[in-house]
């Protein structure tokens, strides 16, 4: 089976953590560990997200008021490579020595023209109160938006379109290899006049990117890995619901408005968009549960072949 699994933030660094090097390699070493068995047995696709990495990057070049700070398609090619080493670490750590591992550094097309260049929403960084998002706001000229009870950065987040190394992927995959690619969401680049490929200041929400990935590579499945065990209707409140299965249209067309514009509501988009145009299913659950993903019996499962949309406290079988 060939499975793209999207690695959430919270693989790298948990909410509230510091964002230490040590803190960031031990949550990789527990993702790695519920990786390593996939990897074993079947063919295995690893992306990952990079807000607070690429955030924290932004910080530091800001602070260094010498020079102009480094822009965001770069600051994304460096968090590819330092996630990816820390992936390849740690995943090598558990699998047999002559089992292949790359991380591929992957470009990802978008258009300049999306609506999304002009209503910032992927949010980057750390957590602020409002009044030190405020000043950093009128220093910076950076957008901020709430992020529960704080406020965070938030930049474009345009869709992605095409995945230029989507041949070597699939090349790397066929020699056996796990591989590390479309980290962060890509690299946003755009074509530009004369055909001329350069990068945009943009980061590409890295499941919508993984869903365009399982679909360039024929995945069997893709699996969103984040710290929920399901996507819910009433999130956090009396009347909250799982959702176990779902066909795509009728997720979407019925419940689009139940889920947060910036965490749930991109991975529910990415796994709808994967099942339409594959008919392969598309899974969001918890990490930890992710043999139960691929078998079925855990997580929200979108499929064409589903009923309208079901709830409960079980996942579909």
């Amino acid at each position: 089976m060939r499975v793209v699994v999207a690695l959430g933030g919270n693989a790298l660094l948990r909410r509230g953590q510091p964002m230490t090097v040590d803190n960031q390699r031990a949550n990789v070493r527990l993702a790695c560990g519920r990786l390593a068995p996939i990897a074993e047995r079947h063919e295995l696709i690893i992306s990952h997200g990079n807000g607070p990495q690429i955030g924290l990057l932004a910080l530091q070049e800001a602070a260094y008021t010498e020079v102009p700070g480094s822009p965001l398609d770069v600051l994304g090619a460096q968090t590819q490579g330092m996630i990816g080493y820390l992936i390849e670490e740690e995943l090598g750590n558990r699998l047999p020595f002559e089992k292949p591992l790359a991380t591929l550094l992957t470009m990802i097309e978008v258009d300049p023209d999306d609506p999304a260049f002009t209503d910032p929403s992927k949010p980057i960084g750390p957590l602020y109160g409002k009044a030190e998002a405020d000043q950093l706001a009128a220093e910076r000229g950076w957008a901020f938006k709430p992020d529960g009870s704080h406020m965070r950065r938030v930049v474009p987040s345009p869709a992605p379109r095409r995945i230029f190394e989507h041949r070597p992927i699939k090349w790397l995959l066929e020699q056996g290899c796990v591989v590390i690619c479309a980290g962060g969401g890509g690299i946003p680049t755009a074509y530009r006049p004369g055909r001329q490929l350069a990068g945009v200041e943009a980061v590409i929400d890295k499941d919508r990117a993984s869903a365009l990935l399982a679909g360039d590579v024929s995945a069997d499945i893709l699996i969103m890995a984040t710290d929920a065990p399901s996507a819910f209707t009433g999130f956090g409140t009396a009347a909250q619901r799982a959702i176990t299965a779902a066909d795509p249209d009728v997720l979407l067309a019925e419940y689009e408005t139940e889920f947060a514009a910036g965490s749930m509501l991109p991975k529910v988009i990415a796994a709808c968009d994967f099942a339409k145009a594959s008919g392969k299913p598309a899974v969001i659950g918890a990490l930890a549960d992710i043999e139960a993903m691929l078998a079925g019996t855990a997580g929200t499962r979108v499929a064409t072949g589903v009923t309208g949309v079901v709830f409960g406290t079980t996942a579909p079988r």
